[in-house]
């Protein structure tokens, strides 16, 4: 068996980057372009044993071990094109990521100013995107709270209904006041929620929201039927919309896109969470792990555990290195053990 590294692909929509990839047939082009067959095992959440990649050329597919069944194919392929490809370096794509999450702490604090009214941001679980806001938050809260006066935002987490959403936008529906809406995306699978959620985002000078029906609750609440929404609204989601399958969902995503300001942290692939955790710990004031003293290379210890095992950790997330460091200070001899048994999948 020869194994073989996508350097940039897709299957079935989904982004291929830097991940590594059992061969079963070498390099192929057909109808729709070039792909390359490989074994599933566990990569993808649908498709069978064996899988089709799409790349766009010979030149996205790297050679690591085994038969060297596609060098024919290279050789071939490099003398019908002149065109280099382009690799991101590490440090590259650290940068890229970084400046990302600089436009996410300007645009936070744009709309904590009423200089823009709503924003999506879209990127994957445990890379910051919340932290980044709600720092914000709080640096701008901070003479609120020290002078005894109503904190002017909300972070609202987890399970949505459309009716919750509605009473919230208009709890927080004056000028200055800002709502967030973290892991909220359960509002994706209700039509009603959506429509609520497209007026709250809209851009237009006027934001009126609308219940046509009767509620127990909002009469209880002393809630209108309708309101004009002044606020700012920050919606942060887990969904990449462009791998969003459903045409209904698709049509619903555009339409929030083209009412916002949209923001895509860029984090597409395995590789890139792992960057990510890096850049941080690179950035930051002291390091991922600076509430943990370590002063024996732990740290970097860790980093290196990670890339070497990401692909059998549960999740690549900054969480995950938080739960690593706690092993570690709990059994500094013993810790792969432990982060065997309670961090990875099963061999």
């Amino acid at each position: 068996m020869s194994t073989i590294r996508v350097v940039r692909g897709e299957y079935r929509n989904m982004p291929v980057m830097n991940e590594t990839f059992t061969l079963v047939k070498g390099y192929q082009t057909g109808a729709k372009g070039g792909y390359v067959t490989v074994k599933n095992e566990g990569h993808f959440p649908v498709g069978g044993e064996d899988v089709r990649v799409k790349v766009s050329d010979i030149h996205q597919i790297e050679f690591i071990d085994g038969e060297n069944v596609m060098a024919d194919a290279i050789q071939f392929t490099a003398k019908q094109s002149k065109t280099p490809v382009v690799k991101e370096s590490d440090e590259e794509a650290m940068n890229r990521i970084a400046t990302r999450f600089q436009v996410l702490d300007e645009m936070s604090q744009a709309a904590i100013n009423g200089d823009i009214r709503a924003m999506i941001v879209s990127g994957p679980p445990g890379v910051g995107k919340s932290y980044g806001v709600e720092l914000q938050l709080e640096k701008s809260s901070l003479f609120d709270k020290l002078a005894g006066k109503r904190v002017r935002y909300e972070v609202i987490k987890g399970a949505m209904t459309a009716l919750g959403l509605y009473a919230q936008l208009y709890k927080y529906s004056d000028r200055k006041n800002v709502l967030v809406f973290d892991d909220c995306d359960s509002v994706f699978a209700d039509d009603l929620s959506l429509n609520i959620l497209k007026a709250a985002l809209d851009s237009g000078k006027r934001r009126r929201i609308c219940w046509n029906s009767d509620s127990s609750l909002l009469r209880r609440e002393g809630i209108p039927d309708s309101f004009d929404f002044n606020g700012t609204a920050i919606f942060i989601t887990n969904l990449k919309f462009e791998n969003v399958k459903s045409k209904k969902l698709q049509d619903h995503l555009e339409a929030l896109q083209s009412r916002c300001h949209f923001l895509d942290l860029t984090i597409d692939s395995e590789r890139d969470k792992m960057l990510r955790i890096k850049q941080v710990h690179r950035d930051a004031d002291g390091g991922l792990f600076k509430d943990y003293d370590f002063e024996n290379g732990e740290s970097e210890m860790i980093i290196e555990f990670m890339f070497e095992n990401q692909s059998r950790l549960r999740e690549l997330s900054m969480r995950m290195c938080l739960k690593i460091a706690d092993l570690v200070k709990i059994s500094p001899s013993n810790w792969r053990a432990l982060t065997a048994s309670t961090c990875m999948k099963s061999a």
